[in-house]
C-alpha cells in the first residue's frame, strides 16, 4: 500500500471516530449516561492504557511542565464538560454548526488575541461565509419557533472556544502528538478523578451496563487514543490542510445520519446553517492548491 493510500485509510478511520463522537455523545441523552460519569470513564480508561506505555518509555519529565496542565484544564476537562452537556440539549445538526463549524473561526480568533497572529485572506472569506450563514439561519428560525436556539447551542459554541484556544496553545508550544495526548489524559485524570470519587454523586445505576461499556471504550480508547494517532499519521502522509479538510466533513455527515437514526429534526434553517458552516470550515476554494506541508517538502527536495 502506498503512502497516499495509507493516508486515506487513516483519514477514513479518523472520520468514522469523529463522526461517531457526535452520534455517541447524542446517545447519552437516550441512554441516560451522566456527564460526570462519562468524563470519569473517558480519562480513567485512557490513563490506564497510556500509563504503562509512559512507564515503559520512561518519559515523565514533560509532565512537570505547566503547559500539559493548562492544556488538560482547557482541552481536557473544560471542553469535555461543556461539549457532553451540550449534546444532552442540542441535536447533532446544531453541533455541526456551532461546534465543528465554529472551531476554525474560534481558532483564528484565539490566535489573534493570544499571539497577535493576523487573519489571512482565507480566514476572512470563511468568516464572511459563516456569519452570512448564521444570519440567514437566524432569520429563518424567527419564523419557526420549533427550531429556536437554546442553552445547548451556547454550550456548543463555548466548546468551540475551548478547543480553539487549546489548538492555538498546542501549536504555539509545539508539543508532540504523544506528549499532548498523554499530558491531557494524565493531568485530567489527576485533577478530576479524586474530586469525582470523593464528592460527585454517581449515576451508573441509571444506565444499562452495556451502554456504559460502549461509551467508556469509545470515548476513552477510540476518541482519545486511536483518533489522535490516525489523524497524525494521515497528516504525515497527505499534509495538514488536505487531512483537516476531509476529516472536518465527518461531523456534518454525522448530522445527516442522525436525522433518521436518532429521529432528529432537519429543516430549511438548519440546512442553510450546515451548508454555510461546512463551506466556511472546509474552504473548498483551497482544495486545488498545494498543501503547505507538501510545498515545503518539495522545496527541501529541490534544495
Amino acid at each position: 500500500m502506498t503512502a497516499r493510500s495509507q493516508g486515506y485509510l487513516f483519514i477514513l478511520i479518523t472520520m468514522c471516530i469523529w463522526g461517531g463522537f457526535t452520534i455517541f455523545s447524542r446517545l447519552n441523552a437516550h441512554w441516560h449516561v451522566s456527564v460526570w460519569d462519562l468524563v470519569a470513564m473517558r480519562f480513567a480508561i485512557a490513563s490506564i492504557i497510556l500509563l504503562p506505555v509512559l512507564i515503559y518509555k520512561k518519559d515523565f519529565a514533560f509532565l512537570w511542565d505547566p503547559k500539559p496542565i493548562i492544556l488538560a484544564c482547557i482541552g481536557g476537562l473544560a471542553y469535555c464538560f461543556t461539549v457532553y452537556t451540550a449534546f444532552l440539549h442540542a441535536p447533532a445538526a446544531h453541533a455541526a454548526i456551532f461546534l465543528n463549524g465554529c472551531i476554525p473561526l474560534c481558532t483564528a480568533v484565539a490566535a489573534y488575541f493570544l499571539f497577535k497572529q493576523p487573519f489571512d485572506k482565507h480566514t476572512w472569506l470563511s468568516l464572511v461565509i459563516m456569519i452570512s450563514a448564521l444570519v440567514l439561519m437566524s432569520y429563518l428560525m424567527l419564523h419557526d419557533q420549533a427550531s429556536a436556539l437554546g442553552w445547548g447551542d451556547l454550550l456548543l459554541f463555548i466548546s468551540a472556544v475551548w478547543w480553539g484556544i487549546f489548538t492555538v496553545l498546542l501549536k504555539q508550544w509545539k508539543l508532540s502528538a504523544w506528549h499532548s495526548t498523554v499530558g491531557v489524559v494524565i493531568w485530567s485524570a489527576i485533577i478530576y478523578l479524586p474530586i469525582y470519587l470523593l464528592f460527585i454523586p454517581k449515576h451508573f445505576h441509571d444506565a444499562a451496563p452495556v451502554h456504559l461499556l460502549i461509551q467508556g471504550l469509545f470515548h476513552g480508547v477510540l476518541v482519545v487514543i486511536v483518533a489522535t494517532l490516525t489523524y497524525v499519521a494521515a497528516i504525515e502522509r497527505l499534509g495538514a490542510f488536505k487531512t483537516g479538510s476531509i476529516v472536518t466533513l465527518a461531523p456534518f455527515i454525522a448530522a445527516l445520519i442522525a436525522v433518521p437514526l436518532l429521529n432528529e429534526p432537519l429543516n430549511a434553517a438548519i440546512a442553510c446553517g450546515l451548508v454555510g458552516m461546512a463551506i466556511g470550515a472546509l474552504q473548498p476554494w483551497r482544495w486545488f492548491r498545494k498543501d503547505t506541508l507538501a510545498t515545503q517538502l518539495a522545496q527541501q527536495k529541490q534544495d
